[in-house]
């Protein structure tokens, strides 16, 4: 994978659990956000208080769903395109959690929902996600 030159600047989690399934995020369907109505992973931009990227996915998992989970290690670096601006680069934390997502508190977003990694395709969610989760799934198993 190709990394920018500054290094990442936003941070994403690939939560499981001991069922082996990933915690999605819907995205809102509306216009001026990346990929509105598609499923993704919860995350965010580093924003200047955050001394690190595991400090910016562990704020942006409290701010955006309540969430705490106690361990998020780094997985991957994933370049991402987004349509009419150039590439930047995410650092994907992975880490485990077995709660309902029901329980959360979502302040952006429709929806959370565990998913298994073969159900994916069926899903409006980015190629790219689904290869994380497949080769994240392949270290667990």
């Amino acid at each position: 994978m190709a990394s920018s030159g500054s290094g990442p600047s936003r941070a994403s989690a690939l939560i499981f659990n001991g069922r082996g399934e990933y915690l999605l995020h819907l995205r809102d369907n509306i216009p001026g956000i990346v990929e509105p109505g598609a499923w993704s992973l919860l995350g965010g931009g580093r924003e200047p208080g955050d001394r690190s990227l595991a400090e910016t996915i562990q704020r942006e998992l409290r701010e955006e769903a309540g969430l705490e989970v106690p361990v998020l290690e780094p997985f991957a670096v994933e370049e991402v395109a987004e349509s009419g601006s150039s590439a930047f680069s995410v650092q994907i934390f992975a880490g485990r959690w077995d709660g309902d997502p029901a329980m959360l508190t979502l302040t952006e977003g429709i929806m959370l929902h565990w998913f298994r990694p073969d159900v994916l395709p069926r899903l409006r969610i980015a190629p790219s996600i689904t290869r994380l989760v497949r080769r994240h799934a392949r270290t667990i198993s």
